[in-house]
């Protein structure tokens, strides 16, 4: 049995965005990019063969299962972890390529916690503790991954836009 972690989706993720810009990928390069060790990196894509969430042969996302699972599965194996008041990076329907899209209230928006954030919020737990420090280096894994959050801890409305927002990245 093959138990995926919050740096699997990370990792995956990340071998995403490079696949959609044409990049050739390493363990190494991987690592550096996610704050990662390269051990982590090649223990989360042997879990993520096991899953069937990357092909074995060609090394690429299986785009139809990661689909599936983003879209029936991520809110059950990390369900979200609200903490206290604090600094951080925007996620879920806070971050900033959402403003057009969701009508922000006035309540505190969800933020991983992060030293230099500059957006005060309440705290929601990241899939891996690396994540805030790799989304401030990648703006498109930055907003799949506040993606993924809308999907763990959003409102039906705002689960429903990430996941048709992840079916429309995973065709392109």
């Amino acid at each position: 049995m093959s138990n995926i972690k919050g740096q699997d989706i990370l990792v995956l993720l990340k071998i995403l965005v490079k696949e959609q810009n044409f990049e050739h990928w390493s363990y190494s390069k991987l690592a550096e990019e996610l704050c990662m060790s390269s051990s982590e990196v090649h223990a989360a894509l042997k879990r993520a063969h096991k899953s069937r969430l990357i092909d074995n042969e060609k090394n690429y996302v299986v785009h139809s299962a990661l689909l599936e699972f983003m879209v029936h599965g991520v809110k059950y194996c990390f369900p979200p972890e609200l903490g206290k008041q604090t600094r951080g990076i925007p996620t879920g329907y806070a971050a900033p390529f959402m403003q057009e899209t969701i009508m922000q209230g006035n309540d505190l928006p969800p933020v991983w916690p992060y030293a230099e954030g500059t957006v005060k919020g309440i705290s929601l737990q990241p899939i891996y503790r690396s994540v805030p420090d790799a989304a401030v280096k990648d703006d498109k894994l930055y907003e799949l991954l506040a993606l993924v959050d809308m999907i763990r801890s959003g409102r039906a409305r705002e689960r429903a836009i990430a996941e048709d927002r992840f079916t429309k990245i995973l065709s392109e």
